[in-house]
């Protein structure tokens, strides 16, 4: 289940739970939408770790700059600079 089925399951519990005035018999649909609400948070925080794990950073490949223009015996490309 994504984080997508979570985000539903945690708003049908909602709905289910403080949008309604219906009563089912042998039902209690305030419970059920509260035991929703709890799935749905539980495969939130499931997810956002699993993701977290999943994360790799990759540092970025260093750019070799050569500021040293001269060579070690002291001269230079022939132009004296």
């Amino acid at each position: 289940m994504g984080l997508g089925g979570c985000i539903i399951l945690i708003a049908a519990g909602a709905i289910l739970t403080f949008a309604t005035d219906w009563h089912m018999q042998g039902v209690n649909l305030h419970l059920v939408g509260v035991i929703l609400m709890i799935v749905g948070l539980i495969g939130v925080t499931t997810f956002s770790s699993i993701a977290r794990r999943r994360r790799v950073v990759v540092p970025p490949a260093a750019t070799v700059v050569d500021d040293d223009r001269r060579r070690r015996d002291g001269y230079t490309d022939g132009y004296g600079v």
